[in-house]
């Protein structure tokens, strides 16, 4: 059987900033892998609009989270033949198990375990690192599971927190650092998850 890229997706909940630096890396770096297809919850979002514009595939999969939009969001991914998944800024709990453990990645604006859990996401981390006197901070690639920010890490790249930060200069600084830490671990995982996938289709 011939080698083949990965297929990836992405789940958003704003305005797909990572996404479209996620794709630009794949694109420049040769990553062996394809991010053809996001899913939103709200067909209202800039991420969709700029994900679209892009050329990449859009699912709208609306409603409260449930058993009802899992079920939905598992169909058009196993239709899409998705092998990797990637949160990028994805405000929602994801139901991980069974069917995608060990193909779901995240990526957080804080070094885990530090500012991470249930409603620490985007400005509420940066704020919350500034509150607590920090030096230093930075983001974390990690595998999820049914817990908030608690999958093994990939890689944590760092940055200095400095004495005149705002929110804003912060939230800046960190997510350049996202731009080269996101692309970084979707590559050094790659090779292993093809393995595994190629494996799994000839016994199948």
């Amino acid at each position: 059987m011939s080698a083949r890229n990965l297929r990836a997706a992405a789940l958003i909940s704003g305005g797909g900033r990572t996404v479209a630096s996620l794709v630009q890396s794949i694109e420049c770096e040769g990553i062996p892998v394809d991010l053809d297809l996001v899913i939103a919850h709200d067909e209202a979002l800039e991420g969709v609009r700029r994900c679209r514009e892009l050329g990449i595939r859009v699912e709208v999969v609306p409603g409260p989270p449930g058993v009802r939009t899992s079920d939905r969001m598992d169909e058009i991914l196993v239709e899409h033949g998705t092998d990797l998944l990637c949160l990028c800024g994805y405000l929602r709990r994801f139901r991980v198990e069974p069917l995608w453990r060990d193909r779901v990645m995240n990526i957080h604006p804080a070094l885990l375990p530090e500012f991470g859990g249930r409603g620490m996401y985007g400005d509420h981390v940066h704020r919350a690192v500034l509150e607590a006197g920090r030096t230093r901070t930075g983001c974390t690639v990690h595998w999820v599971d049914e817990e908030y920010d608690h999958g093994d890490h990939i890689l944590q790249k760092t940055c200095q927190v400095e004495p005149d930060d705002t929110l804003e200069s912060l939230a800046e600084r960190v997510f350049a650092l996202e731009c080269r830490a996101y692309p970084e671990a979707v590559k050094s995982v790659a090779d292993e998850l093809i393995e595994r996938v190629h494996a799994g289709l000839d016994q199948a």
